[in-house]
């Protein structure tokens, strides 16, 4: 394989889906591709993307698939959120009442961890990924994160999480307000999709929001997150 590009069947195993279906997609133009030589290639920071806005759509099967194909070699743990969230990243509630606030106020907490070498480079990241399209969903969850991993920025790929007193606008679809905020901040696209995948099963539960709201403090909310990851069966 290219460093830089996946063949048709390299993507298909990457996604782990069947070979013929990938192609009809990619024919389709449902997936980001180009013909090199007459052959099918994929850059893998195109489908890193794809797969973000593909992935709000996907059932809770798809998302497990998804996560076996993306196992994270930085995070040797089966439950990555538990594994890369910590008691000191977690601020409930989290006094930050505009959007921008919200993100300096996430990565402040993700800095508590001493694995944020450089917080500006990494706020910038997660501005102008939210510029290019909000992370924020209808059900009142945000996933702020870098458009591309920042492996320079961090010592080790952290999340942080944080509920405001009351829901901002975060610019999720049909102006829904947001008050819980999950930032993945991961040094490859691996654990970056990895985790991703594993939020996107947890939030899927509308108990686990329900619990989540309900958190009485920052040590409380810990616990809820950690439990809901390891509930998860693979």
């Amino acid at each position: 394989m290219s460093h830089d590009w996946y063949s048709l069947d390299e993507l298909a195993r990457q996604l782990g889906r069947d070979r013929r279906e990938i192609e009809k997609l990619v024919n389709r133009g449902r997936i980001p591709g180009r013909k090199i030589a007459g052959e099918w290639q994929f850059h893998p920071t195109e489908i890193t993307h794809w797969l973000e806005q593909e992935m709000r759509e996907y059932t809770d099967r798809e998302l497990a698939v998804l996560e076996q194909t993306h196992r994270s070699v930085e995070v040797n743990d089966p439950h990555p959120v538990a594994a890369l969230l910590r008691v000191e990243t977690v601020q409930v509630p989290l006094d930050a009442r505009t959007k921008r606030s919200v993100l300096e106020s996430l990565v402040e907490l993700a800095g508590r961890t001493w694995e944020v070498w450089q917080p500006a480079t990494l706020l910038s990241a997660i501005q102008e990924r939210e510029s290019v399209l909000s992370t924020a969903f209808e059900n009142g969850v945000a996933i702020p994160h870098p458009r591309n991993p920042l492996p320079d920025a961090l010592g080790q790929s952290v999340i942080a999480f944080g509920r405001t007193l009351s829901g901002i606008p975060f610019g999720a679809p049909n102006r829904a307000l947001t008050d819980l905020f999950f930032l993945v901040v991961c040094r490859d696209s691996r654990t970056h999709l990895h985790v991703l995948a594993r939020l996107g099963r947890m939030l899927q539960s509308t108990e686990f929001l329900e619990r989540l709201r309900a958190a009485e403090d920052s040590v409380a909310a810990y616990h809820v997150i950690c439990d809901a990851d390891r509930g998860i069966v693979a």
